[in-house]
């Protein structure tokens, strides 16, 4: 990174040029803000990534039509409510929400793009978001003014904190809010996040930029292998600070996600742990990722790293089990824990209290080189305790 992307804080963060927020409570929850807007007082250009489940909600659908048109200009989501599996029912809900804010905001609808996260299966309570809506626009843009903190909060589900970042390019500005903690392995995207710039950056450029981004962070995520129905990752742009190097917004884009994932990762449903997960030396990128993956994903390892239990063999079981990853030679393969070998050579006793040691730490470092090629990935997860088990068996009761 260069100094140009400068890393704010979080703390009375503020949204870019010509953009603004809202919030407000609409019965989704039984208490607490439940849905929020962001939008541009300007025309912008847009990119978007999507779940690729096979029970994609309506607002999926929907946001990937308006998508389309790379002109999007305001993000609402609803909190608590997926509005999935609902049918006919849940895709009217979903134009009739759009269909509001539009309104309120005075821009078509195909410029706004709507999120809805939480239970699948339930309808949208219309009965208490349409007078909401109708109360908010009453006042109008007078009503906007969350901060960005604001619009975090209002979009968890099980979330235990909010999660914001943001970059500078230049006179440019990053600033992005996201949501997620479990139903997290995204395929494409994930869970919800949202970024919002006033660099001027063209539709292509956009989208480019955001899928590389998302391909090295997001995608490079998991909490518990299971890809949720309305992940959603957005781009908006609105050219009130004027153009930029295209590289460098490229690299902040890249760092911002970055940072979002590694919140969403240390926040996962029960989890006490960040557990990173390196792959080297693979035949190439895509199966770095697969032996990473599997090694995050393992209940064993994660169960281990949890409780730091120095079962080093259980990384080896989730490497063996790519059973069609033929160039894998055992002899050619190393295990580390930070900078504790722990494979070929067998550990010593004290090595065995140096990685105790290791896996007390808030952050788990594991690191696997395959000795095929120059193949290289990172991936985020946690570890797995009792109270992921006690979050979701109890989620709707």
């Amino acid at each position: 990174m260069t100094h140009e992307n400068a890393v704010l804080t979080s703390d009375n963060l503020t949204w870019p040029t010509g953009f603004r927020g809202y919030t407000g409570h609409g019965g989704l929850r039984d208490h607490g803000d439940d849905i929020s807007i962001v939008a541009s007082d300007r025309p912008a250009t847009s990119a978007a990534v999507f779940t690729q489940s096979l029970f994609a909600g309506p607002a999926v659908l929907l946001s990937r039509r308006h998508a389309t048109g790379r002109t999007l200009r305001a993000v609402t989501t609803l909190a608590q409510n997926a509005n999935v599996a609902t049918g006919r029912r849940g895709e009217e809900n979903a134009a009739e929400v759009v269909r509001r804010v539009a309104g309120i905001l005075g821009v078509p609808e195909g410029d706004v793009l709507i999120g809805s996260t939480g239970v699948i299966g339930r309808p949208l309570p219309m009965t208490t978001i349409l007078p909401h809506f109708d109360r908010t626009a009453e006042r109008g843009l007078a009503a906007f003014t969350a901060a960005p903190q604001d619009v975090a909060r209002a979009m968890m589900t099980t979330d235990t904190r909010p999660k914001t970042a943001s970059r500078t390019v230049g006179q440019a500005r990053l600033v992005a809010v996201a949501k997620g903690v479990g139903m997290l392995e995204p395929n494409m995207a994930t869970m919800l996040a949202y970024v919002f710039t006033d660099a001027d950056v063209s539709a292509p450029d956009l989208d480019a930029a955001l899928r590389r981004a998302v391909d090295r962070t997001f995608n490079c995520l998991s909490v518990d292998t299971d890809t949720s129905t309305s992940d959603t990752v957005a781009v908006i742009a609105n050219g009130a600070a004027g153009p930029v190097d295209t590289v460098l917004f490229a690299d902040a884009l890249a760092d911002l996600c970055l940072d979002l994932t590694l919140q969403l990762a240390s926040d996962g449903e029960g989890a006490t742990k960040l557990l990173r997960v390196t792959v080297e030396g693979a035949r190439d990128q895509a199966q770095a990722k697969r032996v990473a993956k599997s090694v995050v994903n393992s209940p064993l390892v994660k169960t281990a790293v949890h409780g730091a239990d120095p079962n080093w063999g259980r990384v080896l079981m989730a490497i063996g089990k790519n059973t069609d990853e033929t160039d894998i030679v055992p002899e050619r393969v190393g295990v580390k824990f930070g900078e504790v070998e722990v494979y070929p050579d067998e550990p010593e006793a004290d090595t065995l209290l140096k990685l105790v040691d290791l896996m007390r730490r808030d952050a788990v470092d594991i690191t696997v080189t395959l000795g095929i090629g120059e193949g290289e990935a990172t991936v985020y997860g946690c570890d797995l305790s009792a109270d992921y088990i006690r979050v979701n068996a109890d989620y709707t009761t």
